[in-house]
C-alpha cells in the first residue's frame, strides 16, 4: 500500500510562479481580513450567494442539477424536494451549513469525514452513506465514440479503511510541523484523497467540502463568500486534466501533485479577487449611492455578456427588485442593450459594438 509523507513537499523547490500564487493569496487574505474587521459592508447577503453557487456548481459538476428557481426555494424552505437529484442537493447544503458553523470542531480523521459523507447522502437514503466504498470503482473516460476508458484505478476496497487512516495522520503531521504551508499541503492532501476514492459514491463532493473545510481550518475563509465550488465549476475542464496529471505514477509514489496545487492554488487567488470586486464597488461608490449608481458601475466595469442574476450577485448591497430596475432604467437610458427573452435574457454595454 502507497504511503503518506508530506515531509518530501517541504523539500520541495516550488517554482515561481507557484510561489507568487500563494504570496498573492496571503496579501488577499490580509485585506479580507481588514475588510471583516472593519466591517465597511454587510457581507450576510454574499454568504448566502455562496452556499447556493457552492451547493449548486459542486453538484452540477457530478451531473445532479435542478433548476435556478427550484434552488432558491428549496434554500428558503419555501418547498421540499421532489426527487433524488434535489434530496442530494439538499444533502450537500446540509453538510456545506456544518461546516460554515462548525469547521474548528471538525477534526481531519476517518470518522468525522464518514459522519460528513453519512450527512452528504441521508436525505437520498443511500444505504452506502456513511461508509466506505464495498465495490472496486475506477475512474472513467468516455471517448467520443462512446467507449469507455479507465483512467485511474483507485485504492481496493479492503485497503480504503487503512489508506484514509494513514493520510489523516499524515496530514495532521504536517500540520503539527508548521513547514509546508498549507496552501500547498491542502491540494495535496486532496489530491490523495480523490486518488483513493474512498466512497461508493459523493468522491467528488466531499472532496470539495473537504477542501473548503481545511482552508476554514487553516485561516483561508474566502469560500464563506465566494464560492469556489462555482470557480471550479466554470474550468471543470482543468480541474479534471490537472488531476490526471497529478495522479500519474501514484501508487508507485511518482507522482508530481504540482498541477493539481497550482490549479488550486489559482481558483483560491480567482476567489479571493472577485470578493475585493464584489467589496470595492461598494466601498467605491459610497454609502449614499443608489441601487441605480452602483449598478451603473457594475455595468461600466463589466466586459461581455451579463444577466440579471449576475448584478444581483455582484451587487450585494441592494436589493433583486432594485437591482433589476436599475437594470430597466439603463437599459431605457440606451447605456446598456438587452438581448434574448425570458430565462435567455442578458445585457451588453451599448459601446462594446
Amino acid at each position: 500500500m502507497r504511503s503518506f509523507d508530506y515531509g518530501k513537499l517541504a523539500d520541495k523547490a516550488w517554482g515561481t510562479d507557484i510561489l507568487n500564487l500563494v504570496a498573492k493569496i496571503h496579501e488577499c487574505k490580509g485585506r479580507q481580513d481588514l475588510f471583516i474587521r472593519q466591517k465597511l459592508m454587510k457581507l450576510d447577503r454574499l454568504v448566502e450567494i455562496a452556499k447556493i453557487q457552492s451547493t449548486e456548481a459542486s453538484n452540477k459538476i457530478e451531473g445532479i442539477v435542478t433548476t435556478s428557481t427550484r434552488m432558491k426555494k428549496l434554500f428558503e424552505e419555501k418547498t421540499t424536494p421532489r426527487n433524488r437529484d434535489e434530496d442530494e442537493i439538499m444533502g450537500y447544503r446540509d453538510v456545506l451549513n456544518t461546516i460554515h458553523e462548525s469547521s474548528e470542531y471538525i477534526p481531519v480523521c476517518p470518522s468525522y469525514i464518514l459522519q460528513l459523507h453519512r450527512d452528504l447522502l441521508k436525505r437520498a437514503g443511500s444505504s452506502y452513506g456513511g461508509h466506505f466504498k464495498n465495490v472496486q470503482n475506477y475512474i472513467n473516460e468516455t471517448k467520443p465514440d462512446g467507449t469507455a476508458v479507465t483512467r485511474f484505478t483507485p485504492v481496493a476496497p479492503y485497503d480504503t479503511p487503512e489508506a484514509v487512516e494513514n493520510l489523516c495522520k499524515a496530514y495532521e503531521q504536517a500540520v503539527a510541523n508548521e513547514k509546508i504551508n498549507s496552501l500547498i499541503l491542502i491540494p495535496a492532501f486532496i489530491c490523495d484523497f480523490l486518488c483513493i476514492h474512498p466512497f461508493n459514491n459523493g468522491n467528488g463532493r466531499m472532496s470539495r467540502l473537504l477542501t473548503l473545510l481545511l482552508l476554514y481550518k487553516s485561516g483561508y475563509s474566502v469560500g464563506k463568500y465566494i464560492s469556489i465550488e462555482k470557480q471550479i465549476e466554470k474550468t471543470k475542464d482543468r480541474y479534471y486534466d490537472t488531476l490526471d496529471e497529478s495522479n500519474v505514477g501514484w501508487h508507485e509514489e511518482k507522482n508530481n501533485p504540482t498541477p493539481f496545487i497550482r490549479y488550486m492554488l489559482q481558483v483560491i487567488l480567482a476567489c479571493y479577487t472577485e470578493f475585493e470586486e464584489r467589496v470595492g464597488l461598494m466601498t467605491k461608490s459610497g454609502t449614499s449611492s443608489t441601487a441605480y449608481d452602483i449598478v451603473k458601475k457594475y455595468t461600466e466595469e463589466k466586459i461581455g455578456k451579463f444577466t440579471g442574476a449576475d448584478v444581483v450577485a455582484h451587487c450585494p448591497g441592494i436589493g433583486r427588485s432594485s437591482a433589476l430596475a436599475a437594470l430597466k432604467k439603463l437599459t431605457e437610458e440606451g447605456l446598456i442593450i438587452r438581448k434574448g427573452a425570458g430565462r435567455s435574457t442578458f445585457y451588453v454595454r451599448a459601446d462594446s459594438k
